[in-house]
């Protein structure tokens, strides 16, 4: 793959990562903040100038440098989490038939743990 193929992938992956992080901000079961991070990362690949207005957004900026210098999350963002894990996973065990009922408490398990456990922004 040539550089400037390259280039263009991490840029299409960071405005995809973006945009996903959009509709999370409306759809309260899909992230935001995450998507806004991973879109960081491929825009630091991908256009340097991208990388400095998202680490420089007001909103944004803070999350993403707590993430890359501690791998922290701000109290409210696990908060957060964790409580649409709880719900994805009441509502899995609400909805779907057994064994698939416990994929979503599976999910929220795993996935709340990993975040409970990282150090607070």
């Amino acid at each position: 793959m040539t550089q400037e193929m390259l280039r263009f992938t991490y840029l299409l992956l960071g405005w995809l990562s973006l945009l996903l992080g959009a509709v999370g901000a409306v759809l309260p079961l899909l992230p935001t903040v995450p998507f806004v991070i991973l879109a960081a990362f491929f825009f630091a690949r991908g256009s340097p100038r991208l990388e400095r207005w998202i680490v420089g957004h007001p909103y944004f900026g803070p999350h993403i440098q707590a993430w890359r210098t501690r791998g922290a999350i701000s109290r409210k963002g696990k908060r957060a989490a964790l409580a649409c894990f709880a719900l994805s996973a009441g509502a899995g065990l609400a909805l779907l038939a057994f064994p698939w009922s416990l994929l979503p408490l599976a999910a929220a398990g795993i996935g709340g743990s990993w975040i409970a456990t990282r150090p607070e922004a």
